[in-house]
């Protein structure tokens, strides 16, 4: 039965196709209102998606308000099955190609391109048989936090007046997932740029914190005043879109940087190689740390 809020949009029922969560991901990141989360339910629901997590709700029983079930409308089922998450970094697990959705681009933050542009590239990612790929999406109030921006491969606006371009975190998902629709709707060859180089997202935030302990052994790089080191490399191996081979390649180099050679050879015999990627232990802690 069709909710009493509701319109026909004269498209055939999103019963008609299975769903694939897997595939196509919708991240709130600590969303406060319950009644958004359930109404980003029904928007993606109704574009024939299913795939919506939830990071660090205000209401850990978000499932479950009142508010989110009545505005998910027929769409409980989205609701009821969204999966909760204490970062952005175990909510992206396995995804190959995030976009932050941000209204400008960051300082050293990851390149920026309209919405339009960044689902024909997230449909042609699928249709490689790569992904999952993600949609990130901040909070009510101020958004993404530059950190989380910079943890997505890509970050992306929907276009809107300068005047008045905030939307409704609801609404923003809504866009989002119409514009995924029509993109995996649209001819295998239809415009869309470059895709990244595949590696997963949690696996580059391990070469993140294995870079950033190898730069500071080496006294290059300081914790307690960072002069954004970390962002800056963020954003060029953001626009190098880093595979997984490369990203392996770069941890071994990390490794040595922490270890010299001389030291390691004698690992080789207890099960470790050179190309190892795990970074070597005990590191040293970096200048001001206790």
């Amino acid at each position: 039965m069709q909710p009493a809020d509701s319109i026909d949009t004269g498209d055939s029922p999103a019963d008609t196709a299975p769903l694939d969560q897997t595939r196509v991901r919708f991240v709130l990141v600590e969303p406060t209102h319950c009644g958004n989360i359930g109404a980003a339910a029904r928007a993606i629901r109704a574009m024939g998606f299913c795939g919506l997590s939830v990071v660090a709700p205000r209401a850990s029983d978000y499932r479950a308000a009142a508010d989110a079930v009545a505005l998910s409308a027929n769409a409980v089922a989205v609701l009821r099955e969204s999966r909760s998450h204490a970062t952005l970094v175990e909510a992206l697990d396995g995804v190959t190609l995030a976009f932050a959705m941000t209204g400008y681009p960051r300082e050293f933050g990851p390149p920026h391109r309209p919405v339009r542009d960044a689902a024909l590239q997230a449909a042609g990612w699928l249709r490689q048989g790569q992904g999952p790929v993600a949609f990130v999406f901040g909070t009510e109030r101020s958004g993404l936090a530059n950190r989380d921006v910079l943890r997505c491969h890509f970050s992306c606006a929907i276009p809107a007046d300068a005047r008045l371009g905030s939307l409704n975190l609801a609404q923003a998902v809504q866009v989002a997932a119409y514009e995924m629709r029509c993109a995996l709707a649209s001819p295998a060859d239809a415009r869309a740029p470059a895709p990244p180089g595949g590696a997963p997202v949690q696996m580059i935030e391990r070469l993140f914190e294995v870079l950033e302990q190898a730069l500071t052994a080496i006294g290059f790089h300081d914790p307690q005043q960072p002069r954004q080191v970390m962002a800056r490399l963020r954003s060029l191996f953001s626009r190098a879109g880093l595979g997984t081979d490369e990203v392996k390649l770069l941890m071994g180099i990390c490794a040595a940087m922490v270890e010299p050679k001389r030291l390691r050879a004698g690992q080789k015999s207890g099960g470790k190689s050179h190309g190892d990627p795990s970074p070597p232990t005990p590191l040293p802690k970096g200048r001001g740390e206790s």
